[in-house]
C-alpha cells in the first residue's frame, strides 16, 4: 500500500530526520497550485479505479496486484535508487520490510476484491478516506477525547453513509453486478473469499461494503505502524520502493502457479499494456507522490478536506457517464458477461451516502475548535506524532459513545418512571420481533403489518424514555433552567401523534361504514390477544401517570434562602432573594403521553377482538368500522386534556391547582409589616415538580430587608412556589426615581391599585 507521508515531512535536508518537523509555512496565495494539483490527482485516481474494475473482469486478482506492484516497483527503484542512496539496510530492517510487504499485499487483496464486489463507485466512497478522518472517527467512538459535538456529528454522518450503502442500495441491480457462477470460481482464493461473504448471510455487494470498511481500518493502522519504519530505513519513498519490490518477489511464485493451473480470460496481454500503465501511474504512483508533496506544503487536515470532495464527486460523475473505449473490449474478454451492463448504477442510497461521506470527511478532518486541541505539528525522529495543546485542551470533553450508553442506561434504571418505560419498551420490542419472525415464517401479512405497527408504537416509548432521561440532565450555561420542560414537550408531541392517528382512523372508519369490506379474521384473534396482554401490562405500569397532579417521586431539591443588598449611586439599595424549596407535586406530561399511547393500543386490541367475534359469529362486517369509530373518538377525548395542559404550561399559565393558594398568599404578603406594596407577580409551572415565580416588593427604609424576604419566601413556599426570585425596592429608591423619572408616579399608582385587585373564577386578575 502507498504510504501517505513523504520522507520530506519527517526528515531534514540531509534525510537524517533532524530538520523541521512540521509542514513548511507557505503563503495562502501559493497554496492554490497545490490544491489544484491535489484535486486533479484525485480525479485521475478515480479514472484509474474505474479502469481497474474493467481490468479485473478479465485478469485474476492476484495477477492484477502482481502487475501493479511490478510496475510501481520498477518506477520507484529506477527513480528513488533505494540500493545506492541512503544508509545500509540491516537484517532486522529487512525482516520488517518483509512484514510490511506482506501486510501491504493483504490490504491490496481486500481492497481490490471489495472493488470486484461493489464496483468502483462504492469503492471510492468507502475506501478513499484520509487517515485523519478514520482516526477522528475511531476517537469519537472509542475514546473520551473525541473532539466535542462537531466530531460526534461527523462520526454519525459517516455511520449513516455506511448504513445507506448497506440497506438502501439498489439490491436488484447490484446483485446482477456481483453475480458469479455458483460452485465455480477462478481459484481457491476467490472461492474462499466468496465463501466468507456467504457465511455472513448477506448479498455479495453488501459483503463487499463490510470488506472495504475492514480494509479501510487496516489501511490506517498499516500507515500508522509504517511511520517508525520509514524513519529507520531513510524515508517513506525508499520504504515504498523496497516494499513493492519485496511484494513482487512474494507474489511471483503464486502468479506462476495460477498461470499454469487456471484458464486465462485474456486473449492478448499486449492490448492491456496501456490500461495497466494508466492504473499504475494514476492509482499507485501519482497519488502517492502528490500526497507526499501536499502533506509538506499544506496542513494534513487541509489535504484531507481538499482531497475527499473531488474524488467523491468524480466517482458520482464516472458512475453515470463511464464509457471508456477499452471497456467494451474488456467486457468481451469476460466470457460470462453477456447481460446488460449494470456495473455503475446510481441508486438513491449511493447518492445519499455520498452526501453524508462528504459532510463527515469535512467535519472529521477539520481541526478541533476547543482550544486548538491536539493540532498535529509533525513527527519526532522516532515517528511519534507531535501535537500542540492550547487553551482548554486539557479540559473535560465529550464521552465516548459506549461510555455514554453505559451511563445513560445506569441513569434510566435509577429512576422509577424511566425504568418502567424501559422495561415496557423491551417487552414491546420482544413481542414485535416475535410477531415479525412468526409472520415471515408463516407468510402472514396480518402478523407482519401488526408487527410494524407495534414497531411504530415503540418510537413513542423511545421518545418518552429519552425525555425522562434528558429531564434529569444538569443545567448548563446556555440552558440555565435545565431540561425539565422536555417532559412537557414530549407529552405534547405524543398527544399530537395520537390526535393524528385518531383522525385517520376516524376518516377510514367513516369510509368503511358506507361500504364495509370483507375481512379475513383467521390470524386476528391470537395477534390481538397477545397485543392486549402486552398493553395491559403497560396500563398497569403507567396507570399512576393518568392524573393531572401527583406527588413527585423524584425526591426534593434542597432549600436555600439567601439575599444580598447593594447601593446604587449612594442613594438606594436593593435586595435580591432567591429560594429553591422542596419539589411539589405536578403534571408529568411525558408519562401521561406514554400512558395514553399504551391506552390507545389497548383499546385497539379490544376493538379488534370484539369486531372479530361479531364477524365470525354473526357475519357483521360493519362491526369493524363501528369499533374503530368508537375507539377513535375515545382516543381523541382522552388526549385533549393532555394537549390543553401541556399548552398551558408552554404558555406559562398560572398553575390551575395553585390559583387559590397564590391569591391568598398575595393577600398575606400585602399585610406584612414594613411592606408598602408589591408589583409584577409572575408564577408559572416550569416542569412537573417545579413552580417558579418572581415578584417585586417595596419596603420602608427602616425595615430589615432580609426579614421581609424570609416572610415573603415562606408564604409563597407554602402556596407551592419552590423556585422564587424576589426583587426588594426600598423607600429611598422611590424618592430617587421620583427625581429622575416622570414615570415614577405611574409606577406608584399601579402598586396602590394592587390592593383593589379582584380575583375571578377563571384565574385572571382585573385591576
Amino acid at each position: 500500500m502507498e504510504e501517505k507521508y513523504g520522507g520530506d515531512v519527517l526528515a531534514g535536508p540531509g534525510g537524517g530526520g533532524g530538520g523541521g518537523l512540521g509542514p513548511v509555512d507557505v503563503p495562502s496565495a501559493r497554496l492554490t497550485k497545490y490544491i489544484v494539483l491535489l484535486c486533479f490527482t484525485k480525479f485521475l485516481k478515480a479514472v484509474g479505479l474505474f479502469e481497474s474494475y474493467d481490468l479485473l473482469k478479465a485478469v485474476h486478482i492476484v495477477q492484477f496486484i502482481f502487475i501493479l506492484k511490478l510496475g510501481t516497483a520498477f518506477f520507484m527503484v529506477l527513480f528513488q535508487k533505494p540500493f545506492s542512496s541512503g544508509k545500509t539496510i540491516t537484517k532486522h530492517q529487512w525482516i520488517k520490510i518483509f512484514k510490511h510487504a506482506v501486510a501491504g499485499c493483504i490490504i491490496s487483496l481486500l481492497w481490490f476484491f471489495g472493488l470486484t464486489l461493489c464496483g468502483p463507485l462504492r469503492t471510492l466512497l468507502l475506501f478513499e478516506h484520509s487517515d485523519i478522518v478514520v482516526i477522528s472517527l475511531l476517537s469519537v467512538l472509542f475514546t473520551s477525547s473525541g473532539g466535542g459535538p462537531a466530531k460526534t456529528r461527523g462520526a454519525a454522518f459517516f455511520i449513516i453513509a455506511v448504513i445507506c450503502l448497506l440497506l438502501f442500495d439498489n439490491d436488484d441491480l447490484m446483485a446482477k453486478m456481483a453475480e458469479h457462477p455458483e460452485g465455480h470460481h477462478d481459484s481457491a482464493l476467490t472461492h474462499m473469499l466468496y465463501t466468507a461473504i456467504a457465511f455472513l448471510g448477506v448479498a455479495d455487494h453488501k459483503g463487499g461494503v463490510l470488506l472495504l470498511v475492514l480494509a479501510l481500518c487496516c489501511k490506517v493502522g498499516f500507515h500508522t505502524a509504517s511511520r517508525k519504519l520509514s524513519i529507520d530505513v531513510g524515508g517513506a519513498k525508499r520504504l515504498q520502493a523496497l516494499s513493492h519490490l519485496v511484494s513482487v518477489l512474494l507474489l511471483c511464485p503464486w502468479v506462476i502457479v495460477l498461470s499454469v493451473t487456471t484458464e486465462s480470460k485474456v486473449e492478448s496481454w499486449f492490448s492491456l499494456i496501456m490500461p495497466f500503465a494508466t492504473v499504475i501511474f494514476f492509482v499507485m504512483i501519482l497519488d502517492f507522490y502528490v500526497d507526499s508533496i501536499c502533506s509538506v506544503k499544506m496542513d494534513v487536515s487541509k489535504c484531507a478536506r481538499y482531497g475527499s470532495f473531488p474524488i467523491f464527486i468524480s466517482a458520482l460523475l464516472f458512475g453515470n457517464f463511464w464509457t471508456h473505449p477499452i471497456t467494451d473490449q474488456l467486457r468481451a474478454m469476460n466470457k460470462a458477461a453477456h447481460q446488460e451492463s449494470t456495473e455503475h448504477v446510481l441508486s438513491g442510497g449511493v447518492v445519499v451516502s455520498a452526501i453524508f461521506f462528504i459532510l463527515s470527511a469535512n467535519i472529521l478532518s477539520s481541526p478541533s475548535k476547543r482550544g486548538q486541541k491536539g493540532t498535529l505539528i509533525g513527527y519526532s525522529p522516532e515517528g511519534t506524532p507531535l501535537y500542540n495543546f492550547m487553551g482548554d485542551a486539557f479540559q473535560h470533553s465529550s464521552q465516548s459513545i459506549p461510555r455514554f450508553i453505559k451511563e445513560s442506561l445506569k441513569q434510566i434504571l435509577e429512576e422509577s418512571d424511566s425504568r418502567q418505560i424501559f422495561y415496557f419498551l423491551c417487552l414491546n420490542l420482544l413481542f414485535t420481533f416475535v410477531e415479525l419472525f412468526y409472520g415471515v415464517l408463516t407468510n402472514s401479512l396480518g402478523l407482519i403489518s401488526d408487527g410494524f405497527h407495534m414497531l411504530f408504537d415503540c418510537s413513542a416509548l423511545v421518545m418518552g424514555l429519552f425525555a425522562a432521561l434528558m429531564s434529569r440532565w444538569k443545567a448548563t450555561r446556555i440552558f440555565s433552567y435545565g431540561y425539565g420542560r422536555i417532559e412537557i414537550l414530549s407529552g405534547f408531541i405524543n398527544g399530537l401523534f395520537l390526535i393524528v392517528i385518531a383522525f385517520f382512523v376516524f376518516m377510514e372508519s367513516v369510509a368503511r361504514l358506507i361500504d364495509p369490506p370483507e375481512l379475513d379474521t383467521h390470524m386476528l384473534t391470537p395477534v390481538s390477544v397477545g397485543g392486549l396482554i402486552v398493553n395491559l401490562i403497560g396500563i398497569c405500569a403507567f396507570s399512576h401517570a393518568h392524573s393531572h397532579a401527583h406527588g413527585a417521586s423524584q425526591g426534593s431539591c434542597h432549600s436555600s434562602d439567601h439575599s444580598h443588598s447593594h447601593h446604587m449611586h449612594g442613594h438606594s439599595d436593593h435586595g435580591h432573594g432567591h429560594s429553591h424549596g422542596s419539589a411539589g407535586g405536578g403534571m408529568n406530561a411525558n408519562m401521561r403521553g406514554v400512558f395514553l399511547h399504551v391506552l390507545a393500543d389497548t383499546l385497539g386490541s379490544i376493538g379488534v377482538i370484539v369486531s372479530t367475534i361479531l364477524i365470525e359469529q354473526f357475519g357483521w362486517f360493519i362491526a369493524d368500522p363501528l369499533c374503530s369509530l368508537f375507539i377513535a373518538v375515545l382516543i381523541f377525548l382522552s388526549v385533549v386534556p393532555l394537549i390543553k395542559d401541556a399548552c398551558q404550561v408552554l404558555l406559562l399559565r398560572l398553575p390551575p391547582e395553585y390559583e387559590k393558594e397564590l391569591h391568598i398568599a398575595l393577600e398575606k404578603i400585602q399585610k406584612i409589616e414594613g411592606l408598602i406594596s408589591y408589583r409584577d407577580p409572575h408564577f408559572w409551572r416550569h416542569s412537573a415538580n417545579i413552580v417558579a415565580g418572581t415578584i417585586h416588593i417595596q419596603v420602608t427604609s427602616d425595615v430589615l430587608e432580609q426579614r421581609i424576604v424570609q416572610q415573603v419566601t415562606g408564604i409563597l413556599k407554602d402556596a407551592g412556589v419552590n423556585n422564587l426570585t424576589i426583587q426588594v425596592e426600598k423607600e429611598a429608591y422611590f424618592q430617587h426615581m421620583s427625581g429622575l423619572s416622570t414615570g415614577f408616579h405611574d409606577v406608584l399608582a399601579m402598586t396602590k391599585q394592587m390592593e383593589s385587585m379582584k380575583y375571578c373564577k377563571d384565574g385572571t386578575y382585573i385591576m
